[in-house]
């Protein structure tokens, strides 16, 4: 397995043409930054640009979490995208002269991707955690996986795009009940809800997301 990339707060790792994404602040579960937020799509841009690249798989590092939203660490300072500009954490878009939650930024770098996107939900993924995931084109989870729409218990609106996502992903109902109550919910609920498409042991999951990424890479004719 080759390492690509120069970075800090993920892996990007290739074998036999598919990529794998790891989310890499194991001393934070994996929780997400700015600086996350550029890696990812430097990665995305990567994997797009590379075409022996033919699946990616985006998963999470350690057992405790996939990703455990925002770093709240700074405090007001995470949204407050003046105070970050200068850090390079915050811009404006290239589509439109307005601001975007950096987590939107990374949700729609997700759903440009022109490979087939597999997430590999290894524990929490609350907030940003599991909003990251929505455009992703299959989503499986560990059997300790669980899944939070959390925002209205932090008074902020569900943010990245969720609003537009979700819904088209669980039906109207479903989607409205996580979003209102915000709470946390395991991963027999996510599969019930079709959030997931199966759930499995915590140590077979990258093995069954491998086996999925083999059959798509193997088996069609990446153009189609």
């Amino acid at each position: 397995m080759a390492s690509k990339g120069n970075f800090e707060q993920i892996k990007l790792d290739v074998e036999n043409s598919v990529a794998t994404i790891t989310l890499y602040r194991p001393e934070k579960m994996n929780a997400f930054t700015g600086k996350m937020m550029q890696e990812l799509i430097s990665a995305f841009d990567m994997t797009d640009a590379d075409d022996d690249v033919k699946v990616v798989i985006v998963t999470g590092d350690g057992e405790r979490a996939f990703c455990a939203g925002a770093d709240l660490s700074e405090g007001a300072k995470t949204f407050d995208y003046d105070a970050r500009s200068s850090s390079g954490e915050a811009g404006r878009t290239e589509r439109v002269d307005v601001q975007r939650d950096g987590g939107g930024r990374v949700t729609l770098r997700i759903f440009e991707s022109l490979k087939p996107v597999i997430g590999a939900i290894n524990g929490a993924a609350v907030g940003i955690g599991v909003t990251m995931q929505l455009p992703m084109d299959i989503r499986i989870a560990s059997d300790n996986a669980r899944f939070g729409f959390v925002f209205n218990r932090r008074g902020i609106n569900p943010e990245a795009a969720s609003s537009w996502f979700l819904p088209r992903l669980v039906g109207i109902s479903q989607a409205l009940e996580w979003c209102y109550t915000g709470r946390v919910f395991p991963a027999s609920e996510a599969l019930a809800g079709g959030l997931v498409s199966e759930v499995v042991p915590q140590a077979d999951l990258m093995k069954r997301a491998n086996e999925l990424a083999r059959e798509i890479a193997d088996n069609t004719a990446p153009v189609s």
